[in-house]
């Protein structure tokens, strides 16, 4: 097999990998990758307005509020406008939230954060620019994307996912 044929075979699999397990979460939390990890970043942090969780996850504020939006409906998150500063509106799980999340699955990303910061910085770099390079070639590097392995629109509903071939 050539080079450009195993380099394709590679793509593939990763592309599979986040599709999998896109309907692993959702079968076992009828939610997706984007409203899992956003879930996971209130239950660590806590609090946050949805300014602070758009920065914190990388995601544009219109696209927060859309999964906010989501998850408020399914009763997870709960939003409180602030009593000294009314423009603020904290985030923060409900009970259903917490509980949900005590059962909620590793995720792609956590798996591979933690392996990616166990290698040598040399080896980071390496990755990164071979990923760029990637990107380059596909010319997708104009795309805005979130630090999410998930297949589809961020701010989908969970009954919009994308189906396997």
């Amino acid at each position: 097999m050539e080079n450009s044929q195993k380099a394709l075979v590679l793509l593939r699999q990763i592309i599979r990998s986040a599709d999998m397990q896109d309907k692993d979460i959702s079968r076992g939390t009828g939610l997706t990758p984007a409203q899992l990890m956003l879930m996971q970043t209130v239950r660590e942090k806590f609090r946050l307005t949805t300014g602070e969780l758009a920065k914190e996850m990388a995601l544009t504020q219109a696209t927060v509020t859309s999964i906010l939006d989501r998850l408020e409906r399914k009763e997870l998150i709960a939003r409180e406008r602030g009593t000294d500063d009314k423009r603020k509106v904290w985030i923060s799980l409900t009970d259903d939230g917490v509980e949900l999340m005590k059962g909620a699955p590793t995720t792609q990303q956590d798996i591979f954060v933690r392996h990616f910061e166990d290698m040598q910085s040399w080896e980071q770099s390496t990755v990164v620019a071979s990923l760029e390079r990637i990107s380059f070639m596909l010319n997708a590097q104009h795309l805005d994307a979130a630090p999410l392995l998930d297949i589809g629109q961020i701010d989908r509903a969970q009954n919009e996912s994308v189906t396997s071939e």
